[in-house]
């Protein structure tokens, strides 16, 4: 009698051992989600930023129709937060591209493992996209 109880609460521990495993996986999961989230809303504010100033007139400090002259200074005054790093690709824009390029890095290691989450957003004069072949 007293093997099988032994037995009982060896078995017991071992599911408990799993159901904190499996708890704690789910855990970091959430918060790689939930970065991943915050940067992404990050980067959409700042993509209306940048096409703010696209349609904004040079006379008042604008691209006037054109990202030329954008860079991140001018979207904003601090390029990082609790939820990541920004950044503009080009910086400064030249010419008259088309879109350009926001990227955020997260605070969270990302999907592959080693390097933090990874949100490119591609700004253009009438829409913001996330570029999903870039997302760690």
């Amino acid at each position: 009698m007293g093997s099988q109880q032994l037995l009982l609460i060896v078995v017991g521990m071992v599911l408990i051992g799993i159901a904190i495993a499996v708890g704690m996986t789910m855990f970091a999961d959430q918060a790689i989600s939930a970065n991943r989230d915050e940067v992404a809303n990050d980067l959409t504010h700042f993509g209306a930023m940048v096409r703010s100033y696209y349609r904004k007139p040079t006379s008042f400090g604008g691209g006037g129709m054109s990202f030329k002259g954008l860079t991140m200074a001018r979207i904003t005054s601090k390029p990082s937060n609790d939820n990541g790093t920004y950044s503009l690709t080009p910086d400064p824009v030249s010419g008259n591209p088309a879109f350009v390029t926001l990227i955020g890095i997260g605070t969270q290691e990302g999907l592959d493992g080693t390097s933090n989450v990874k949100v490119v957003m591609l700004v253009y004069p009438d829409s913001i996209k996330i570029d999903d072949s870039q997302i760690n």
